[in-house]
């Protein structure tokens, strides 16, 4: 009987560890995907910015070349 309990007991505790490995694995996906998503969103403001700057040095040449 106190084999049974030891035995259930480390069973409790070693089911604990798994959930707590897997809530981790999951967090550190989801922080992963976030990471992700927050390097495109950067490079697509970067490409947008790069692209106001390039229409705006255009709009200025345009404008120095008018007399």
């Amino acid at each position: 009987m106190r084999t049974f309990i030891v035995a259930a007991a480390l069973l409790a505790l070693a089911a604990c560890g798994v959930e707590t490995a897997t809530t981790a694995a999951t967090s550190a996906s989801i922080k992963q995907r976030e990471i992700e998503e927050g390097k495109k969103t950067m490079q697509h403001t970067r490409d947008s910015i790069d692209q106001a700057l390039d229409q705006g040095q255009q709009r200025a040449a345009k404008a120095a070349d008018q007399p």
